[in-house]
């Protein structure tokens, strides 16, 4: 297929919605629309009325397609979001505090800079430049004090992890050579180490969609983690479930839970949430019909 330049000129927003309404789309309220077509923008709510479509091509919408139900996808996916960055702000939190301390004890508080417990040096080297760098950057007291006594290059693990990205920790985990620490983080939340590695994976994946606000509820993800075959704690009885969609997502989540926040409400937020926004297809997320049977999710 050949290439062709980009030549589509900027619409006015007044532009925008009359082309909607060319192809369509049914308005119930027009100055709302055109509020939210700028202040939202065209392309980011395109992603919510691409359901809608007949013809994907000439972008020409189903009878009787609405704004108004576009712009309510909007809204469910953007408290998903929310839901899924408050639950992955514990998990995170719980993960770097198990692998401080099982990591400190077995070998020292400075475990991080030893070659030797990593299985690619090139990497590890990358590794602790990324982490050399967001020392420098860092403005906290804690390691403004660590700066002006001592004369370290970097701070202990239980200090230098708090300013360390979670995407930086999974990196430091899945580079870790096959050992007991290794496997007992992992053990710790449910999951054998090689399944325990794509899932911290994934879940940098997904908390990067959600702080960047990008569309989460129908995606198909790219980053996929393995399916558990034995897993330790609570898990989907149906194994016939996605890893790519946004369900196995919300399961990999509520797993987790179960070991950082074991009286945890997710599920019955998530309820709520679709009880909320009940035009919304659960079938476009990979939600089995009985998925509010599966033990997991009582």
């Amino acid at each position: 297929m050949n290439k062709v330049q980009y030549s589509k000129p900027p619409l006015t927003f007044q532009e925008q919605l009359q082309q909607l309404k060319d192809r369509g789309m049914v308005f119930e309220d027009e100055p709302k629309a055109l509020h939210l077509l700028e202040t939202v923008s065209y392309y980011r709510l395109s992603g919510y009325w691409y359901p809608l479509l007949t013809d994907k091509q000439k972008h020409t919408f189903k009878p009787n397609s609405s704004f108004t139900t576009a712009f309510q996808l909007y809204c469910f996916d953007r408290d998903l979001r929310s839901l899924i960055i408050s639950e992955l702000e514990k998990i995170e939190v719980g993960i770097r505090a198990k692998m401080i301390y099982i990591l400190s004890h077995k070998h020292d508080c400075f475990w991080f800079q030893q070659n030797a417990l990593f299985r690619d040096p090139v990497q590890h080297g990358k590794t602790l430049t990324k982490i050399g760098e967001e020392y420098k950057r860092s403005d906290e007291e804690f390691i403004k004090a660590f700066r002006n006594k001592y004369s370290d290059p970097l701070p202990p693990a239980w200090m230098i992890m708090e300013i360390t990205s979670f995407g930086t920790l999974s990196i430091l985990y899945k580079n870790l050579n096959p050992s007991k620490e290794k496997r007992e983080i992992a053990h710790h939340f449910g999951l054998p180490d090689s399944v325990f590695e794509t899932w911290l994976h994934s879940i940098v994946y997904l908390r990067n969609i959600c702080a960047h606000h990008t569309r989460l509820w129908n995606r198909s993800m790219s980053i996929r983690p393995e399916m558990p075959r034995s897993p330790k704690k609570t898990w989907l009885a149906n194994k016939n479930i996605r890893n790519s969609r946004t369900y196995f997502m919300l399961s990999m989540v509520r797993f987790l839970l179960q070991t950082v926040n074991p009286n945890t409400r997710f599920t019955e937020k998530l309820k709520t949430l679709l009880k909320k926004y009940p035009n919304v297809d659960t079938g476009a997320m990979d939600f089995p019909v009985d998925w509010e049977n599966e033990i997991l999710c009582q």
